[in-house]
Parts: C-alpha cells; structure tokens; sequence
C-alpha cells in the first residue's frame, strides 16, 4: 500500500485467530493494533480528532495541543503532531511506563508528569491549566465524539470485512472510544452481539462506583468518560491486575504474539465471554500496543540469561 504521509497509513490492522482454545469455547479473534504507526489503537481516534480540530478552526498548523495522556495517545499525538507540524504537549501521570515517556519525547513532543495517587483526573486538570496559559486547546480524548467516530468508520468496519458474523466483542474501557463506536456498528448490524466492556477489579468505577490505582495502564481513567455510551454493554467484565499481566505472557508465549497489559485484560475477558457464548459462535476483541512498551516493568523477564 502506497501513502502520501504517515497519517493516511494509520488503521488497516490484522484480526488473528488464537488457537488451542477449550473445546467447548467459542473462536476469538484478536485486532492487533500494535500494528499501527505509532504502535496502538490510539492513532485511530488521534487521527479523527485533530482533523476535527483543524476542521473547526481550533488549531491550526503551528499551533498547540495539549492532551492528558495514559501514554499511548500521547505517543499517536506526538507522531500525529509532527507530521502536520502541530506543537504537543502531553501530560500523563507520574506512574506510566518509561517507555511511552521516551517515545513521546522522540516525536518532539513535550512530556508533563503529574503526581500518580491523582490518576487521569489530576492529569485532566493539569492539562486545562497548560493549555489555558500557552493559548493552546486540549485535545479532549474523554470528550470528542471523534474519538467514536474513528473506531465506527474504521476498527469496526475492518472487522465486519473480515467476519461478517460476529457474535460478541469485548473490550477494556480507558476513553470508552472503542467500545462504544465498534460496539454502535456490530449492535446496528445485529442487535443480538453481545457487547461487554472491561475494566480493572482495583478500580470498578462502572460495577461498584469506586475508584483506584491500577496497574493496567490505558484502562480505568477513574472518572466515567463523556464519550462512553454505556447503553450498548451487556456487561462490564472486572480483571485483576495478575491476571491482566498473566494473560499477557500467555499470549507471548502460546500465540506468538507479543502484547501489552491492557491486551492481557482484554483477552481475559474474551475468553470469559467465549466460554459463555460457547462452540460455534465468533468473539472479537482488540489488542491495544505491544509489550515492548512494557519491558521495564521487568514482568516479561529481566534479560538475564539463567
């Protein structure tokens, strides 16, 4: 495929099959979004989001952007932004891998920290006040309906072209994008799909009302995003921290494929849902980045030889 900029080559990933499932599970497939530019799923709604931007005079070229970030969106805006010579600074919490931290600045972006204990809420606030004091706007990835759009005209369209039927999608919640726009289109195109969403067992905002740290970066903003439409989910799956990282290396080490944390979770829940769902039937999640951008956590092994 040939293309004018890095921008156009965002999306267009593969759905692999995961192999040696339980007999009596359901197939799932999984979207490997790694394989996107900038390594995740968030180049999809950076990239619907900041033409909205441009559309609606917002921003302009040589202007500002200022975005509260778990990481990946920051790294897909940093990408996003240098490519259109947009100026981005990203602001995450202190808590977030090293790695995203490094490919953000790569891209030329600017890096904020804010204190862990206040999650993507104190990052939110911060990010209003920068944007405020440099005339810049903030990007609103928990606001723009964007953020939807891009996963209903492009992760769930390459879906249904690749399995017309799919019976259940499952998917961790951080902005809610993903879920809400894939699950809009398979909801229209069969009203029997079955939708969940995921979110970490330490921080069950959408189960329990309750909130807290976490270690499964990209999931769990600790507030209700505005762009989740809570509406089309059949259910609300909670995954543990353990078993999120478990599934992870599980993935690595039986598949072949070598995902992030947030992948884990969601493949946690998609067998769960494939066991509900059972024989015959098609279940289709999404796996955010790589677990490259995990490496320092030092749960995929230490590089030592033994």
């Amino acid at each position: 495929m040939l293309f004018e900029n890095i921008v156009d080559a965002i999306g267009y990933t593969p759905l692999v099959k995961i192999n040696g499932l339980d007999a009596d599970s359901a197939d799932i497939y999984v979207k490997l979004e790694k394989n996107n530019p900038s390594g995740s799923v968030k180049d999809r709604p950076v990239k619907y989001i900041v033409q909205d931007l441009l559309d609606s005079g917002k921003v302009s070229v040589g202007g500002t952007i200022v975005e509260s970030t778990s990481g990946n969106t920051g790294v897909g805006l940093a990408m996003v932004g240098a490519a259109l010579g947009i100026n981005v600074v990203i602001v995450m919490p202190e808590s977030m891998s090293i790695e995203r931290r490094q490919l953000i600045q790569a891209y030329g972006a600017e890096l904020i920290l804010t204190d862990k204990s206040g999650g993507m809420a104190l990052a939110g606030e911060t990010a209003e006040k920068v944007a405020a004091e440099r005339n810049g706007v903030v990007f609103g990835q928990f606001t723009n309906g964007a953020n939807v759009t891009a996963h209903e005209e492009t992760t769930a369209k390459e879906i249904l072209a690749d399995l017309p039927n799919v019976d259940g999608f499952v998917v961790g919640i951080g902005t809610g994008g993903t879920v809400s726009g894939v699950g809009h289109v398979l909801k229209e195109k069969n009203p029997a799909t079955v939708i969940w969403g995921g979110e970490p067992s330490d921080s069950p905002l959408l189960t329990e009302g309750k909130a807290g740290p976490h270690k499964i970066q990209g999931l769990g903003a600790n507030f209700i995003p505005k762009v989740l439409d809570q509406s089309i989910l059949d259910k609300v799956a909670t995954v543990s921290n353990e078993d999120a990282i478990a599934a992870a290396k599980e993935l690595a080490t039986t598949q072949g494929i070598f995902a992030g944390f947030s992948s884990g979770a969601n493949y946690v829940a998609a067998k769960a849902l494939a066991k509900e769902l059972g024989k015959g039937k098609v279940v289709v999640t999404v796996l955010p980045d790589s677990g490259e951008r995990y490496l320092s956590t030092g749960q995929f092994g230490d590089g030592h030889a033994e």
